[in-house]
């Protein structure tokens, strides 16, 4: 038996040509699991075996499954070291978490002189706006032609508006016009959202010090006919721990919860629900009634009214796994992106440079597809 199977591997002769043999022999060998399970703890057979698992089409599981106990007991140990460096990779997250909260707080006075540019509280001196952007780098290299139209065109144009008023104050409809641009937010602005988001005035992010991590989202307002609340809040309940009954697929904190806050909104003024007129028909009489309905309506402010988690997460179903998923995609990229490069988002800056990486990570798909021989037709 060794020397049939030493042969048909130095001979490259298929796994099935082996079994084959094997099964000739079988009846005059009752020893033959005996030895199977003998040849497997050679390693040379084995690494010949793990060689060609991809011709056989032997899924991983099925090749662990079928190697001797000792080695077994390898993987076994494997894995405990395995579950060690996770729990340590668990501790580092909460480290990278506190480290997190010391620098928001050292980024607060720039976000505060941010909102007060923006609301119009604080006019921002020469010196603050001493920035030289691409566009003024390319007015700078016109021809002096180009220039005095320019400048009497300037001219023309500060004559007409001295009639008016320039009383804009800040940047209006600043958050709003953030919003829109990004999309998987914009997607959920409605026309009747946009008179009540042009009063947002600022969006911060507070980070939790206390188990569980997590963060709140707030949203300030302007008074205004909407509602009466001058902050909405939205918070996010984050793990980071593996799981017990599967710790191997931790990948870092994630987002597992969130709930949001009642909104107060005036007589009304509730965007989130419209009112539906349905006719209905009495079984026995016939006759037919209108009747008055309320249901939800698509709106941006139903971002504060998320589904519930229940405590036993299996029980979620798709769509509300769906919906969820979305709530905190949209609750990170606040959290990480929005609120650090608010100024990128509503010129369109950071979107380009998105735009670019996705285009990056395409080419990249493709030049892999190029070297694959499947899609190269090569055997």
């Amino acid at each position: 038996m060794y020397m049939t199977v030493t042969r048909a591997l130095e001979t490259a002769v298929d796994i099935d040509e082996i079994e084959e043999m094997d099964d000739e022999k079988h009846e005059k060998n009752p020893c033959k699991g005996i030895l199977n399970a003998e040849m497997m703890k050679n390693s040379q057979i084995l690494t010949a075996l793990q060689s060609r698992l991809g011709n056989i089409g032997v899924s991983p599981s099925e090749y662990v499954e079928n190697l001797p106990k000792t080695v077994k007991r390898r993987i076994k140990a494997l894995k405990k070291l395995q579950l060690e460096c996770i729990r340590l990779e668990a501790k580092f997250y909460e480290e990278v978490h506190m480290l997190e909260c010391k620098y928001a707080d050292l980024y607060t006075p720039f976000f505060e002189k941010r909102n007060e540019f923006i609301n119009g509280k604080v006019e921002p001196t020469d010196e603050e706006c001493d920035f030289s952007s691409d566009s003024e780098k390319e007015e700078d290299e016109l021809t002096e032609e180009l220039k005095n139209i320019n400048l009497q065109n300037k001219s023309e144009d500060r004559e007409k508006s001295k009639s008016v008023k320039d009383d804009v104050k800040g940047i209006p409809s600043f958050w709003l016009t953030t919003f829109k641009n990004v999309e998987i937010i914009g997607e959920r602005i409605q026309d009747h959202d946009e008179p009540i988001l042009k009063n947002l005035t600022d969006v911060k992010v507070k980070l939790s010090q206390t188990n569980p991590m997590g963060f709140m989202l707030e949203f300030h307002f302007k008074a205004n006919e909407y509602f009466n609340n001058s902050i909405l809040t939205k918070e996010y309940e984050m793990r980071c721990a593996p799981e017990e009954n599967d710790p191997f697929c931790f990948e870092g904190p994630e987002i597992f919860k969130s709930k949001g806050c009642t909104i107060d909104w005036k007589r009304g003024k509730n965007v989130t629900v419209k009112t539906i007129k349905k006719k209905q028909k009495h079984k026995s009489h016939g006759s037919v009634r209108t009747i008055t309905k309320t249901v939800q309506n698509d709106s941006f402010f139903n971002f504060f009214s998320p589904p519930s988690v229940p405590v036993d997460e299996e029980q979620l179903d798709e769509d509300t796994q769906v919906l969820l998923a979305a709530d905190f995609e949209i609750g990170h990229f606040i959290k990480e992106r929005i609120i650090p490069k608010a100024v990128l988002y509503f010129t369109g800056e950071a979107l380009e440079d998105e735009e670019f990486e996705e285009e990056e990570d395409e080419d990249e798909k493709d030049s892999d597809e190029d070297d694959d021989p499947e899609y190269n037709n090569e055997v």
